[in-house]
């Protein structure tokens, strides 16, 4: 029988110049098509314009004087990276990202600054339907101690990585291969249509971030964890503000 894993589905990846999707900026993304005619893979090197951090280019592996010789202008990459994500969204294509709501928050505020329609203006609907690993993970294998970064779930699934993790096509590939184990895991998944998958991950995400935030709020810290998924308004998160546009 053939499911929705069978394909098409489009895994996505970025790497950037911090860990505020409202704030920071892409400086390198991946979409990875399978389906049945194969794997396709689109990669992205950029010039954020702004100094990437050290400790970001620790973990990725691009500096600023790297990106600014080599990487492309951000217009241009948001623009095909967008295009890309808004056809396979059009026709009910699945995106696939780890930790979605990060890299989806972080296209669509980079989208806003450089002054292009975000993907849900060219919608003109919410995106989905979205597939996160993460979320799937927390509501399948909720009473599992420990940490869920990708590389735990790769060793909990039995998954091995292609590559170096923290590259963006590398962990696009690691994602999809979690989604798959997960599946093989649990074969209920593919019974459920991916308009009930993506409504259940909405449900698992906010009764997770209800979870953490009235936790961190008994310890007297701001809670700070929108429950919106798989896009978090800036509004409904403190300290974080709509990046404004560059001037022209």
């Amino acid at each position: 029988m053939t499911t929705w894993l069978d394909g098409p589905l489009l895994g996505f990846d970025t790497e950037t110049t911090g860990v505020n999707p409202f704030r920071d900026r892409i400086v390198t993304a991946a979409l990875v098509g399978r389906g049945a005619n194969g794997t396709q893979q689109r990669t992205w090197l950029i010039d954020p314009g702004v100094e990437i951090p050290e400790q970001a280019s620790a973990i990725h592996g691009i500096s600023t004087s790297y990106a600014r010789k080599h990487g492309m202008a951000p217009r241009r990459a948001l623009a095909e990276i967008a295009d890309e994500l808004t056809t396979a969204f059009r026709f009910r294509v699945p995106v696939v990202a780890f930790n979605a709501a990060f890299d989806l928050t972080i296209i669509e505020r980079e989208l806003e600054r450089h002054g292009l329609p975000t993907i849900g203006e060219r919608l003109g609907r919410p995106l989905a339907p979205v597939l996160d690993p993460l979320l799937l993970d927390r509501g399948l294998e909720h009473s599992r101690p420990g940490a869920r970064r990708l590389v735990d779930l790769c060793g909990y699934y039995g998954v091995q990585e292609s590559g170096r993790l923290h590259t963006a096509d590398v962990d696009v590939e690691a994602t999809l291969d979690v989604l798959a184990a997960q599946v093989r895991e649990h074969p209920d998944l593919v019974e459920r249509s991916l308009g009930e998958l993506h409504e259940w991950q909405t449900d698992q995400h906010q009764r997770w971030a209800e979870r953490r935030n009235a936790e961190r709020s008994r310890q007297g810290v701001d809670p700070g964890t929108s429950i919106e998924w798989p896009l978090p308004t800036a509004e409904n998160v403190p300290g974080r503000a709509r990046p404004g546009p560059i001037p022209a």
